[in-house]
């Protein structure tokens, strides 16, 4: 699990758009670690053929780890495809609060305007993450 998740870090640190489909596989990895890191990857690359696969990951209830649907938000900001907005407006209301700042972060990075409504909604938030 190691050398696997250094690899998606090496990965997203070279940068290149070969590494996508390699690096979405690894979303499904078994290790929660390895998923993280290949998001982040992902997002590091900014590919967008990697957006499906990350709103799967970030909307995925049966994740127990957070870190991977915040990290998959935090991809989906720095990817700036706005096929990934109603996700992240979704992922507004995640019981973690660190998918709530990934997810007004992402939308903040994508600057749809149909972000807005939602994101006003959330600036009463009072969790200190966010």
């Amino acid at each position: 699990e190691t050398v696997r998740g250094e690899a998606a870090v090496a990965l997203g640190r070279i940068g290149d758009s070969r590494a996508v489909e390699a690096l979405v596989k690894a979303l499904d990895d078994e290790n929660e670690t390895v998923r993280g890191e290949a998001a982040v990857a992902l997002g590091r690359i900014g590919d967008s053929r990697a957006v499906e696969a990350l709103v799967k990951a970030l909307d995925d209830q049966n994740e127990q780890n957070e870190v991977l649907r915040w990290t998959a938000a935090e991809a989906l900001g720095l990817i700036g495809d706005s096929r990934a907005v109603e996700a992240l407006i979704d992922a507004l209301q995640d019981e973690d609060g660190d998918v709530r700042r990934a997810a007004a972060k992402a939308l903040w990075c994508i600057a749809d305007p149909s972000a807005v409504e939602a994101l006003m909604d959330h600036l009463g938030d009072h969790s200190a993450i966010i």
